[in-house]
Parts: structure tokens; sequence; C-alpha cells
């Protein structure tokens, strides 16, 4: 038995996406190259870019690609921070939610503590949503400097969908750009770049069947933006080196496929995730789900917000087990054959808390019992079957080590 559960981590490549890497492996050309090898490598750049923005809701010119998530993240914090500041001096301060992926939290604390930034961390309630009104109190005060806004559109851990256009509409009001981590969101929730509001948005390949590597961010033509890297000048001068042509057709073939099959196979993706949160609290009736609610409710149950979208990734149960170690049921789980998180996998194996639960709310000792299933284009109810066959015993045997 072989159950994969760990998609929010990567999903598998498509098929369809190994054919079209495989095709422009052996291209020759650099894009940059102004001889016909150089134009026709150019081409297939320039129609990927054309591709993304397309399934994206952007201008191929807002299209900036990268090496992946991380480095988009690395490239909307530092460079709308350096580029602010630059224009502003005053503008010293990031403005974050408490659970952001370490892509954006750790570029933050980075800047706070070798540039002198000045990183505020936003609350969110106990489903992990943004606190609006607090983000409303903070530009009141400080919006004059602000130099940025980053709250992720959806959270890789508790899959909590955040308010991200009512973010936009806020932080637009005091003149500060928005920077959303759209890496979750992309292929499950419907992502639009232009109707969001957002000035930044990052992206990742292997998270919708693109392969590890890839990635992109969609940046305003307007948003000032400093390079992290110097070189060559590629990709509207703030990310030098050779384009990457594997990789932008690869982006752009696994958008393809994942965006017109989001609604189809987001129903799909959440009777499943809804099946499996039920049958696991049947049988460990003490299992805590973490985030919002399911099954979803449009809207949620607060009629004070005004928001009609899904609450949470369809893809996403994140459950708390009383009395258990973490990595004991990860380890537990699979040995026979299931394979999960304990939460993000960029901080697998740290030691402590995850600091979305904590920003939460959750209790530390809660915390550390936490797994989180994520579901992906692969997945099957025998996939759900076979986690609940397993999930009592490895529970017992989890709590029975911790009394040890």
């Amino acid at each position: 038995m072989s159950v994969y559960l760990d998609h929010a981590a990567t999903t598998p490549v498509h098929p369809a996406v190994v054919e079209a890497m495989t095709a422009e492996l052996g291209r020759l050309g650099n894009p940059s190259s102004l001889h016909d090898a150089g134009r026709a490598a150019r081409r297939v750049v320039e129609e990927s870019r054309e591709a993304v923005a397309a399934h994206l809701g952007a201008r191929p010119s807002e299209v900036v690609l990268t090496a992946g998530g991380t480095e988009a993240d690395n490239l909307a914090v530092k460079g709308v921070w350096w580029a602010q500041v630059a224009r502003d001096p005053a503008r010293r301060r990031v403005v974050v939610s408490a659970v952001e992926h370490h892509a954006v939290l750790d570029p933050a604390a980075w800047l706070a503590a070798q540039q002198g930034a000045e990183v505020v961390l936003l609350p969110v309630d106990a489903t992990g949503r943004v606190d609006v009104d607090a983000l409303a109190d903070e530009l009141a005060r400080h919006g004059d400097r602000t130099a940025l806004v980053s709250v992720m559109w959806a959270n890789n851990e508790v899959g909590t969908v955040q308010p991200v256009r009512a973010v936009a509409d806020l932080v637009h009001e005091h003149g500060v750009p928005l920077h959303v981590d759209a890496v979750q969101a992309v292929g499950q929730l419907d992502v639009d770049f232009a109707a969001s509001g957002a000035d930044a948005l990052t992206v990742s390949a292997h998270k919708v069947g693109g392969p590890v590597g890839v990635g992109a961010l969609l940046a305003r033509r307007d948003l000032p933006l400093a390079p992290l890297t110097h070189g060559g000048g590629q990709e509207r001068g703030v990310r030098s080196g050779t384009v990457d042509v594997v990789g932008a057709r690869a982006l752009a073939v696994a958008l393809g496929l994942a965006v017109p099959a989001r609604a189809v196979e987001g129903a799909r993706l959440a009777a499943l995730r809804d099946d499996l949160v039920r049958r696991v609290q049947e049988v460990v009736p003490d299992a805590v789900l973490r985030g919002p609610t399911v099954p979803d409710v449009p809207g949620g149950t607060d009629p004070s917000i005004p928001d009609d979208g899904p609450r949470r990734l369809p893809a996403n149960a994140h459950l708390t087990f009383p009395g258990c170690e973490g990595d004991s049921l990860l380890y537990l789980l699979d040995s026979r054959g299931v394979r999960c998180s304990t939460g993000s996998a960029c901080r697998a194996g740290v030691p402590q808390p995850s600091h979305v639960l904590t920003a939460m709310g959750v209790d530390a000792r809660d915390a550390r019992g936490a797994l989180r299933f994520s579901l992906g284009r692969t997945t099957t109810r025998a996939d759900v079957d076979a986690l609940v066959a397993v999930v009592p015993e490895v529970v017992e045997r989890a709590r029975a080590a911790g009394r040890a």
C-alpha cells in the first residue's frame, strides 16, 4: 500500500508537463541570443509567458519568471522594500500576517536584522483568518511609514483562505503596495491577479503539476521593484540570468491543465476532504480539525463578513491529535504506507510548535500533535479508506510512546 496525502508539499508532475519539458530539453539556443536559435527559444519563453498571464488574469509584461516560490517571495518582500525606502526613507515598515510562509517571514526578519526595517505581524483569529480591523488600525497610524503589506491568499498549513480583495482595498487607501503569496491557492481557487487588487503575486509550478525550481512573480508594471541579482538585465531588469526555457514551458503547461480543471477537481477534492475529516474523527473522536469548519460554507457563518467565497482550500485537512507528537504520528503512518506532513514541508523536522497554530491560539502541547493531510490529482477514495483503517492504531501507539 502506498498512499500520498502530501500534495501541498509537492504534487506529481503531470505526464503532459513531462512530455513538454522533454521536448524543450533538446532545444538549442539562449533566449537572449539574436540568431535564429535564440529567437526560437525566445518565442517559446514569450508564448509561455502569455499563457501564464492568461491563466492568472495578468498581462504578459507583468510575469517575472523565477526559480520558484521562495525566490518570488524574496523578490517581492526585499525588492519592494528596497525600492520604497529608496524613494521615501520614512517608509521602513513591513506588515505581514503572523501565519505567512517562512519564504515571506524570513526575508522580512532579515530586512529587520540587516537593513533596519520595522516588521509588524498581523494577528489572526482562531481559524487563521487575518484580522482586517487590526490592519486598518495599523495603517491608520502608520500608513505613511509602511513600505509593503504581505498577506497570503491561502495558508499552506491549515488551508484558511484570506480576504485578499478586502485587504487590497484597504492598503491602497493608504498608498501601500500589497504582495500576495498564492502558491497554495493557484489550481484550487479562482486566482485572478487583476481582480484581486494585489500589486505582486507569487506562484510556483510544483504545486500544480509542474517541476520543482520554477515559479513566477506577477508584478504590476508601475510597482517599484529593486532586483535581488544583477547581471544581464533579464526579466524587466529585476531577475538577471539566462531565462529557463524548459521551466517557462513547464509552468505554462501545468497551469493550462490545472486552472481549467479547478472547479470540477476542487469539488471532487472537497468531497474527499470532508469524508476524510468525518471518518478520522469517527475513529479518533478527540481529533480536532484546525482552520475553518468543513463542509465549507461560502462566506462562513459570520454575516458581517461580506465575501462569499470558500473559507478553506478544498484539498486541505489539518487535524491535531491530543497526547501525540506529530513526528511520531508521521513516522508511524509512513511505516504503514501513508505519507502526510506535520505542517509546512519547508520546516519539517524542526522540533517546535507550528507558528501558524501558535498564532491561532492553539496550545503548544496540542500544536505538537498536528498532521496535515493534503489531497491532489491522484487522490482517490481508496486513499482515504487506507488512512482511516490505520489511523486509530497509529494514534494509540503515538500516545503510548508519549506516556512512556
